[in-house]
Order: C-alpha cells, then structure tokens, then sequence
C-alpha cells in the first residue's frame, strides 16, 4: 500500500484497503475556523449532539477575520469562544497566543504523524508535510466529526510525484508546487492524494514541505503527502504531547500516476492570473508593474519565510509607492521575527507588519486591492477577485520573489536585486 491507503486503513482497523474503498476512520482532530465553525456548531447541535467526542481533539482557531474586523467576525470569534469554554476545548485560538490554523496546529503539536485529520478549511491537506492523511470538509462533516469523533471516506487514488537532481538558489518549496500545478492543472489531482518523493524533497526543510503540502487542493488534491523521515522526528519530537506514528509507502505500492521530473530545470515560478495553473518562469514573466505585495499566509508564514523576505529586503526600500505587507503566522513567530531584528529591518525597508491573519488571502481585510492593481503575493490562490475587486491580479509567488518585486515595483527574480 501507499502511505495515504496506510494512514486510513489505520484509522479504520483495516489491514488493508484499496482505492474506491469506503471506510470508517477514527479522527486524530477535527479544525474549524471563524468563517466555518459558526456553521458546524450549528450542524453539530442539529444533530443533537451535547458533547463533543474529545475536547483534546478538536481545534478551533479564529484567524480569518481576527483582530476582528467587524461585529459579525467578533460574534464569530464569541460563538467559538463560548462553545470552547462550554466544551472545555483548550485548543481554541484568537489573536494574542494563536495564529494561522495550519501554521499553528502543527507548531504546537495538535497534528502529529500517523494522524488523520478533517478541517472545515480547504488548506487543512497542509499537515500532510507531517505524514498524516489530512483533508479539507465541509461544515457539516466538521460539526458531525466534533460530535462523533470519525468520518467517512473514499480511498483516493493515489499519484507520486518525485523531484530528482540538484535543486537551483532561490528555488523553494512553493516554487515546486507552482510547477506541479501548472503542469497538471487546477483539476489534475482531483480527488487523488498528491505524494511527493525523491531525494530533492528529502533534503527539504519542514517549512517548505508545508508549503507543497498546503497547495495540493489548489491541483484538486484530497490530501498532500510527504513520507516522515528523520528531518520529521527531530521537527515533531519537541512539539508532540503524545505518541505518533510513521507510515510510509511500500517499494511495491500502487499509484494512478507517476511524475519524475529533474529539479535543475525549474526556475522561481510566478502563477498568473487567475488560476494557480497559470504558472512561468520567472524568466518567462515579462514586464509587469505591481502595487502591493503580501508575504504570510498559511502557505508562506512561517519563519523561514520571513527570514527568505529579509534576505533579500535587507539594505533596500520598498520602491516608491508600492505597499508591502508582511504578516507572520503566528504569534510566537512575530514574537521571534521581532527578538531577530527582522520586524525592525521590514519596518525600516518600508514594509508594514501585521498581527498575524489570513485577511488578504481571500479579500477580508488587511490589505484589499481596488479595481486595476495588481498584487505579488505569497498566499495560495489567484482567483478572481481573491484578493479584493473583481477587476484587480494576485500573481502567486515565493518570499523570495514577493520580496524582489517589492524593491523594483514590478515581477522581479531575487537574482535582479
């Protein structure tokens, strides 16, 4: 078996399954937000449910509308936190303390390998990086899962994607998924899970496995996945307050498809609007004026993310004109941006640092885009409006190149800097 048909037959006490199967799996935690929870709450209480199955398994994390920008998001943020008390959940999040849901969960240990995860948020295949099945529900299965404690499935198909060769400066985690996508499309994945292998993974950090991980829905992928190795137990191991475990795929394992491509031909990427499938080059890219740039997000809000922007910001101002907006993706990683000096020399370029918020990734607030401007952006999706007016572009990007851009003022490689 491969480790995604693994990690369910697991969770469902099957020695075996098989793509197409249905099975029954024991959840590892359940994840709502302030834009779903509201709606699973209600579906968990319609139901009749009075308890959910684990207050240590259940996760809800205000972060897409917080520090709450309206009264509707502060009733939200409310709802959640009085069912949490209520409930006795103690991984509930707001502003001061929490974060991004797919940057936080991890880094304080609630999703661990082996586990098998439902978020009522698309981006929740993000802790696939860590070796567990983990998908994006509706509010519905959320609020079902909170009161149950297990979901039903259909075993994916599953395809491997395996990077080979020597990887080139500046090519990172976000600017392999950017290719992937563009090579198979926004629906090439659909409803398989998405493993990535080969040796040039393998020598990836955590941060840039999340990253790949985190954009497998954006392909149409049930699940992101990447096999645990010894660079996952020494990233896990500090945060974990319970046994994990490590599945990984057989020599043998079946799957629908098989990439194989050579790291050494893949440059910086930047996805086009407005389908992240849209993707180039950076070489390919042209030239193309911008107004703001965004480096954060559950995609590229992590530490290594901002220390990648600072490298290339570090001795340059943001050109003249250009709003550049840097969020980290939680509080202790704003906390430990700030002790390295790092909010210091973003302030100093001219950038603007942010508590942390998914707010500009899907047009909330914290950075919205009026009718013809054109943002580089760090976050996972380009639709239509995504960011802001119908008429405006969100080009999707590494830290790197957000960060070059912001000093030239239009899409720019780290190498023009």
């Amino acid at each position: 078996m491969n480790i995604a048909e693994k990690l369910l037959a697991n969770a469902a006490g099957e020695d075996n399954v098989k793509p197409g199967q249905f099975v029954n799996c024991k959840l590892s935690c359940v994840l709502a937000n302030d834009i779903t929870a509201p709606l699973a709450l209600e579906a968990f209480a319609e139901m009749g449910a009075t308890k959910v199955f684990d207050p240590e398994r259940i996760a809800l994390v205000a972060d897409h509308s917080t520090p709450n920008k309206d009264i509707k998001s502060a009733m939200n943020t409310k709802l959640m936190r009085d069912f949490a008390r209520e409930q006795g959940i103690r991984h509930f999040y707001e502003a001061c303390g929490g974060g991004i849901e797919h940057i936080i969960l991890p880094d304080k240990g609630i999703v661990l390998p082996g586990d098998v995860v439902i978020g009522a948020d698309s981006h929740t295949c993000t802790y696939g990086a860590l070796g567990a099945f983990a998908t994006g529900v509706g509010s519905t299965d959320a609020g079902a899962g909170m009161a149950l404690g297990e979901s039903w499935f259909r075993v994916p198909e599953s395809m491997k994607f395996i990077f080979s060769g020597q990887r080139r400066k500046w090519v990172t985690g976000k600017d392999l998924i950017l290719f992937t996508i563009g090579k198979i499309g926004v629906d090439g994945a659909r409803y398989r899970a998405m493993e990535f292998a080969g040796p040039v993974i393998e020598a990836l950090p955590m941060a840039d496995r999340f990253t790949i991980c985190n954009m497998a829905i954006e392909a149409g992928g049930k699940a992101g996945l990447i096999a645990p190795d010894q660079t996952t137990v020494d990233w896990v191991t500090p945060r974990a307050k319970r046994e994990f475990s490590l599945f990984t795929s057989d020599a043998d394992a079946d799957y629908a498809e098989v990439f194989d491509w050579d790291a050494a031909d893949i440059e910086p990427q930047v996805s086009f609007p407005h389908l992240p499938e849209n993707t180039r080059g950076i070489s390919e890219v042209g030239d193309i004026a911008i107004d703001q740039v965004v480096i954060g997000a559950c995609t590229n809000g992590r530490m290594e993310d901002l220390e990648a922007a600072a490298e290339i910001l570090r001795g340059h101002k943001v050109a003249e004109g250009i709003r550049c907006l840097i969020i980290p993706g939680s509080h202790e990683i704003h906390l430990e941006a700030t002790r390295k000096g790092l909010v210091e020399l973003f302030l100093e370029a001219g950038c603007l640092v942010s508590t942390p918020t998914c707010g500009p990734c899907l047009g909330g607030h914290m950075g919205i885009l009026a009718a013809g401007e054109r943002a580089v952006a760090t976050t996972n999706r380009n639709f239509v409006g995504r960011m802001g007016h119908t008429e405006s572009e969100v080009y999707l990007a590494s830290p790197y190149v957000a960060a070059a851009s912001a000093i030239t003022g239009k899409i720019s490689g780290p190498e023009e800097i």
